[in-house]
């Protein structure tokens, strides 16, 4: 696990999220992927459920990372943007039909997820 007063890599791109988050699942890293995530984020998961607040996301992948996933990168879509607003998304290669998140421009110019819906089923 990453010690907590380690600086991380911020997202200066919408699209760096996407990056971050599988360097940091395989690195087993919960507080990073955490704080890919606004305080008051909502996450789609578990399937068919909410999960709202950083925290709570944190408890959320800490549960998913015991269990030793790996993760590759997935090919991007092309990022739709308007202002400090931006929707990313991945074709993703387990057929769960896609990957759709919202980020947010911080003021520090850093981009963070606000929505993060992992599946979308066909």
């Amino acid at each position: 696990m990453t010690d907590r007063t380690t600086a991380r890599e911020r997202a200066t791109e919408p699209e760096d999220l996407t990056r971050l988050f599988v360097e940091r699942a395989n690195a087993g890293d919960v507080e990073g992927l955490a704080e890919l995530y606004e305080p008051d984020a909502v996450l789609a998961f578990p399937p068919g459920s909410q999960t709202v607040g950083r925290e709570a996301i944190r408890e959320v992948f800490e549960q998913m990372l015991a269990q030793a996933p790996h993760f590759e990168p997935e090919p991007a879509l092309p990022t739709v943007r308007n202002g400090d607003l931006a929707v990313t998304s991945t074709r993703p290669a387990d057929n769960t039909g896609g990957r759709v998140q919202v980020v947010r421009r911080q003021p520090d110019g850093s981009w963070l997820r606000i929505i993060d819906r992992p599946e979308i089923r066909d």
